[in-house]
């Protein structure tokens, strides 16, 4: 009986160098979401985090009713938003630029 080489059958070795660069270029194109949406999110958990803390030490009520779980939840929750919804923009018009741009076939 012979024993066959199972990996040399498998699709990893026939990719060719080619199609690894195109890959490459479109997880390249595909992270301008996320990091569309990482800038954004620094930039509300700093704008939420100032009036949030400001507003614990100065107002009775603040204090008296947002302990340290609320305040994290308040600044958490509007840095998540921020971030899919940023991330959801630029995915849906990078997409949408990159379907304007495709070569006809006719």
């Amino acid at each position: 009986m012979t024993k066959r080489n199972v990996a040399a059958n498998s699709s990893f070795e026939t990719t060719s160098l080619a199609s690894l660069h195109q890959k490459l270029a479109m997880a390249k194109r595909c992270s301008q979401g996320v990091m569309a949406g990482a800038k954004t999110a620094v930039a509300a958990s700093i704008a939420t985090a100032i009036p949030t803390l400001a507003s614990v030490r100065m107002l009775p009520w603040a204090r008296a009713n947002l302990n340290h779980t609320a305040q994290a939840l308040i600044i958490s929750t509007v840095t998540g938003a921020a971030y899919f919804i940023e991330a959801d923009k630029t995915v849906l018009a990078t997409a949408r630029k990159n379907s304007f741009n495709q070569p006809s076939n006719a």
